[in-house]
């Protein structure tokens, strides 16, 4: 028996798509945002389309082209709103055919360069330049030279071809056709304009939502909702590139009235853009996320050694001698608004009044009211060196006495506090025995002293730390 689709005859969708609805996913990778024209299986979105459907009345199969390039084809539902059943449904994408490879058991009439049909029929197949045409009396046709093809089901837009058959009543039916995508995806882009010294940090923030489409398709009139968080995705491979699209330029078109409406959406963060937009294939659209805010914020320069490890016994060789670093440049502020992962860059305003950037550094979902720390980069007049001054093992007392003096050096013609986190990780039982500076932070793993430096002068730390450990621990 002969597959149910290409038994029934099918019916020409006339109606084209009202405005869709695109919820569109966060998109962590830069794939989606680097410049090009080829669809993408990266990024995920879930499109909602309504379509005025004209059933004949009975079972039919019905034609809904121009879909995206890149769909799951196993999530695509059409709900046809009480005027019939889906009985089945085939997803035909292009693959490696070219456009005209989506439309594959579709009714065409292939003609040549003067208009006189050559052969009508079903597209069976594309063979290299060559079409495959199987006629109402069964026979297969190989047509080469062909100058034009017309479709008498769907529209023949390239993208992927939705074949439905259905059982419904004749008349307008408003259907409902929902599917994921792949090509789309967004993410925030922050830019902060530091301002003040010291005890007057002030952080202008202005954050966007930067929406990139590489699907495969335009999308015009767009609602859109963007989604924040992580869902997880069982399947990685659930999408398939397809074949190229031409990059289009994107027109002028007006901005959102109001900024998105915020709300939680189950264990995620949505904002629902104002308005619609258009998508062009191959654009990246932004638009405000959030009103731009002034913030109180705080320098910060740290001179860090090690990491926050510990071994599975006692370690009695040195593991720390002479060495020296860089002193990291950081940045930190309180999140005025649930801030969705993203790029945080930084300027600052020279003497000549140009904004010139100073550091950038991505940001993971911060909910409001918690604290961002990030780094801008290596600070030019600031650096430090760290020599070990000691490390005596007692075996029979099992202990071991370690330390250390940082050399903090300051080019510059202010005073900076630096602050010197190390990690003890000889052992995970340790005490500290001195320091010529009080610690400002003791954890089981870290320990942190704030130095001040003076312009153009050195500071130094000493301070000494004894591990002890017991016979079952050796």
């Amino acid at each position: 028996m002969r597959p149910l689709l290409l038994v029934l005859a099918m019916t020409t969708l006339t109606a084209a798509a009202a405005d869709p609805a695109l919820t569109i996913y966060r998109a962590d990778g830069d794939a989606l945002f680097a410049p090009g024209s080829m669809p993408l299986a990266d990024g995920h979105a879930i499109v909602h389309e309504e379509r005025a459907l004209q059933l004949a009345g009975g079972r039919e199969t019905l034609v809904i082209d121009g879909l995206p390039t890149l769909l799951d084809t196993e999530a695509v539902a059409l709900d046809l709103g009480g005027s019939g059943r889906v009985l089945a449904q085939r997803i035909v994408a292009a693959g490696d055919a070219g456009p005209l490879g989506a439309h594959r058991g579709e009714r065409v009439a292939v003609l040549d360069a003067s208009g006189r049909s050559i052969v009508e029929g079903v597209l069976v197949a594309i063979d290299g330049g060559s079409l495959v045409v199987r006629t109402d009396d069964g026979r297969s046709s190989y047509v080469r030279e062909f100058a034009r093809v017309e479709f008498r089901e769907g529209s023949g837009r390239p993208g992927s071809t939705l074949q439905v058959a259905v059982d419904g009543r004749a008349g307008t039916a408003a259907a409902r056709l929902t599917y994921p995508t792949a090509g789309l995806g967004w993410r925030a882009a922050y830019a902060g304009l530091l301002s003040g010294e010291g005890g007057s940090c002030q952080l202008h923030l202005s954050t966007l939502a930067s929406i990139a489409n590489r699907s495969g398709r335009d999308w015009s009139g767009a609602r859109l909702k963007l989604v924040a968080g992580s869902p997880n995705f069982a399947r990685s491979n659930a999408y398939l590139a397809r074949a190229p699209m031409a990059m289009k330029s994107m027109a002028a078109e007006a901005a959102p009235d109001a900024l998105p409406a915020q709300d939680a959406l189950g264990d995620y963060r949505s904002y629902a853009v104002d308005g619609s937009l258009d998508l062009p294939d191959g654009s990246i659209t932004q638009v405000p996320l959030y009103a731009g805010a002034d913030l109180p914020c705080a320098r910060s320069w740290v001179f860090e050694s090690g990491g926050r490890w510990f071994p599975s016994k006692p370690m009695l060789t040195p593991t720390g001698g002479s060495a020296g670093g860089p002193v990291d440049s950081r940045l930190g502020f309180t999140a005025a608004e649930n801030l969705p992962a993203g790029t945080l860059r930084i300027s600052m305003r020279d003497k000549d009044g140009r904004s010139e950037f100073v550091g950038e550094s991505r940001i993971a979902d911060t909910a409001k009211g918690r604290e961002i720390d990030i780094s801008l980069g290596q600070a030019f007049e600031l650096s430090a060196t760290r020599d070990a001054t000691r490390f005596e093992v007692d075996r029979a007392a099992r202990q071991l006495d370690e330390a250390f003096r940082v050399t903090l050096a300051n080019a510059g013609d202010r005073p900076r506090t630096v602050t010197v986190r190390e990690h003890p990780n000889q052992w995970r039982n340790w005490t500290l025995l001195s320091s010529s500076s009080k610690p400002t932070r003791q954890t089981p793993d870290t320990l942190e002293f704030d130095i001040e430096v003076p312009a153009n002068g050195k500071a130094t730390l000493d301070y000494a730390v004894r591990y002890s450990w017991t016979a079952a621990d050796e």
